[in-house]
């Protein structure tokens, strides 16, 4: 069964609340939003898997400047977001 654009918005929203805040949450769930849409036009496919999201949020660390960064860099080579990510983790 395939989940929507919506459901996906409404399945990440307490996290991207959690990690952004209230005030920015829409914020960066728009933003989320249209990394999906450019994911879809680079790799054919409707959004990116749950792990480059992941990645993307830990990366920005509930930065929204830091999220346009990490969304550009995931449509462009999730690869070089892993590695970014796991480098912030430690």
């Amino acid at each position: 069964m395939a989940v929507g654009r919506a459901a996906r918005r409404a399945e990440r929203s307490t996290r991207v609340e959690s990690e952004f805040g209230a005030e920015r949450a829409a914020a960066a769930l728009d933003l989320l939003e249209l990394t999906e849409f450019a994911w879809h036009d680079c790799h054919g496919e409707v959004t990116p898997p749950d792990a480059v999201i992941d990645d993307v949020l830990a990366l920005a660390g509930g930065d929204l400047a830091q999220l346009v960064h990490a969304c550009r860099l995931a449509v462009e080579d999730a690869r070089d977001l892993r590695v970014a990510a796991e480098a912030r983790k430690r």
